[in-house]
């Protein structure tokens, strides 16, 4: 509870009320997403109802930063970078269509691009923010969630095979675990 007393002249006033912190109705992250990319979504999902374009701004920088940190891309402009990404095919095809969405939001929200037909400057709609909060949710699937749920089978095979006197599972090229 706020209270906030004004004092107006000889009259007195004080007004209470209740503050409630903002709360986003998407679903937590798995544990598996590392904080450094899941602040700027959590933030993204935050201000999505009462600010889009700001949440496609925060979704567009946690783009950019996930794709230099996952997916070894050229440091350029975001554009060359999901292009880049795109090209090689590393992505199911899902993931790269929705991934250049939130490129092309997020310009929206951080340029006043005006409409050829109305001359009206275009803005992030509702739907578009959640778009991109979507397209960050497969993103982290694909990139952190999906890999750690696979290693940690792995990890329990190979326990039950080194319990049986067997050779651990072979490594296939790029399924070693990161430091």
């Amino acid at each position: 509870m706020r209270t906030q007393t004004l004092n107006l002249g000889t009259a007195t006033e004080t007004q209470e009320w209740m503050i409630y912190p903002k709360n986003s109705t998407r679903s937590p992250l798995p544990q598996s997403v590392p904080d450094e990319f899941a602040s700027d979504y959590r933030e993204a999902c935050l201000v999505a109802d009462d600010s889009p374009k700001a949440s496609a701004a925060l979704s567009r920088r946690c783009l950019q930063h996930l794709l230099r940190e996952k997916a070894d891309v050229k440091h350029s402009d975001l554009g060359k970078e999901i292009q880049e990404v795109i090209d090689s095919g590393q992505l199911p095809s899902h993931l790269a269509d929705a991934m250049d969405a939130v490129r092309n939001l997020g310009n929206f929200a951080a340029h006043p691009l005006k409409s050829k037909s109305s001359g009206e400057v275009v803005d992030v709609e509702p739907g578009e923010a959640e778009w991109n909060l979507d397209t960050l949710e497969g993103l982290f699937d694909h990139y952190f969630t999906q890999p750690a749920a696979l290693e940690a089978k792995r990890a329990a095979l190979n326990a039950k095979l080194a319990d049986l006197g067997k050779p651990a599972m072979k490594s296939m090229p790029g399924s070693e675990p990161e430091n």
